[in-house]
């Protein structure tokens, strides 16, 4: 995969009269890569791919294809293409048509049309004797790959989804998002993906940028936004996830200030700089916190009280009441914690599974 940019977003806004959707977007998508936007509604995910294919018009900024501005172009003229979660097929026309239509408005001639679309239908793992199948007589999965053929017998430089896949039914979508994915590594096309399913953009994406607001909150590959986030929102957005405010306190003797957390009156040190009197938000993933027979330790330790216990299928998540709120502990079905609710617990977890947010005033931008 290159690592230059095939697409650059510098200053990207857009205003709808006295509103401000998005706040000067600036975004580098490297050429070949599979990156997902991710937010919740209203943050400004779909209005910046209408941006990036020309049905909208952007109040400021540039958008620059290959170093080419194209913020003017018209949608018709650039090269790129959409595949929309309604799929946009045409239902009076056969599977073999609707792949063909971008290739017949381009005016090319008829058996090479029919070739390219016999091979994309291989590509999408359809029989070709779907080539005279009408669409309405196609499943959703089977819609789903005809709308992809499509786009790609368009040949553009980048393909974008605006949530493909959010009307199908959970089985489905899983076996699609593999294929996706897999359709990725086989075509080496650029796939920007807009979703608010934090599965999806985990399974597929090389990276995920997290949108609040009209902004970017973080940018980063999976592992670095799940484990690593930049703000509380980003935390809450990827998952289940504890959280406990910390604050600074000076150290006699040191020169290092450090975090001092005090959950349920037991005070513990963790060596991360936090100057004295700034708040901070200390976090761990359900996985890392563990139930503590007697006269194990760790570095942190909190006492509760089951509140409830949830199969979720290889999973179990627990709930315990503890420091003030619900916290969330999840094992594994083999590892399952045999206790019930009003059961006094003791939770435990170390200090490198915790992860210090300070946060900063707009997140990536």
């Amino acid at each position: 995969m290159s690592t230059d940019p095939i697409l650059r977003l510098d200053g990207i806004v857009k205003r709808f009269g006295d509103f401000t959707a998005l706040h000067g977007i600036n975004l580098d998508i490297t050429e070949g890569e599979f990156l997902t936007i991710v937010g919740p509604s209203g943050s400004g995910k779909s209005t910046l791919i209408r941006l990036l294919v020309g049905m909208d018009e952007v109040t400021s900024g540039e958008i620059r294809l290959r170093g080419k501005r194209i913020d003017q172009t018209p949608a018709n003229e650039r090269p790129t293409c959409m595949v929309f979660q309604s799929l946009a097929l045409f239902p009076h026309m056969s599977v073999g048509q609707n792949i063909e239509f971008p290739l017949k408005i381009q005016g090319v001639p008829v058996t090479d049309r029919k070739a390219r679309a016999l091979e994309l239908l291989e590509t999408l793992r359809l029989p070709t004797s779907f080539y005279d199948k009408r669409i309405n007589q196609c499943s959703g999965g089977e819609k789903q790959r005809v709308a992809l053929a499509r786009a790609l017998a368009f040949d553009p430089e980048i393909l974008f989804f605006d949530e493909p896949l959010s009307a199908l039914d959970y089985r489905l979508r899983k076996t699609l998002e593999k294929e996706l994915k897999d359709l990725h590594n086989r075509t080496g096309k650029t796939f920007v993906y807009i979703t608010h399913s934090l599965e999806e953009a985990m399974v597929m994406s090389d990276r995920i940028a997290i949108m609040k607001e009209g902004r970017f909150e973080q940018i980063a590959v999976a592992d670095e936004i799940y484990g690593a986030p930049v703000s509380r929102f980003v935390a809450e957005f990827m998952g289940e996830v504890n959280l406990f405010d910390v604050t600074g306190a000076a150290k006699t003797g040191l020169e290092a200030q450090n975090v001092e957390i005090n959950i349920n009156g037991n005070a513990a040190d963790l060596g991360l700089a936090l100057n004295p009197g700034n708040p901070g938000t200390l976090m761990v993933r359900p996985e890392f916190v563990r139930f503590l027979p007697p006269g194990e330790t760790a570095d942190f330790i909190v006492a509760g009280k089951m509140h409830a216990e949830y199969a979720l299928g290889s999973r179990i998540q627990y709930e315990v009441e503890a420091a003030g709120k619900m916290l969330t502990v999840e094992k594994l079905r083999e590892d399952r914690f045999m206790g019930k609710p009003g059961d006094k617990v003791m939770l435990g977890f170390d200090g490198e599974a915790a992860h210090l947010i300070l946060e900063s005033p707009h997140g990536a931008d």
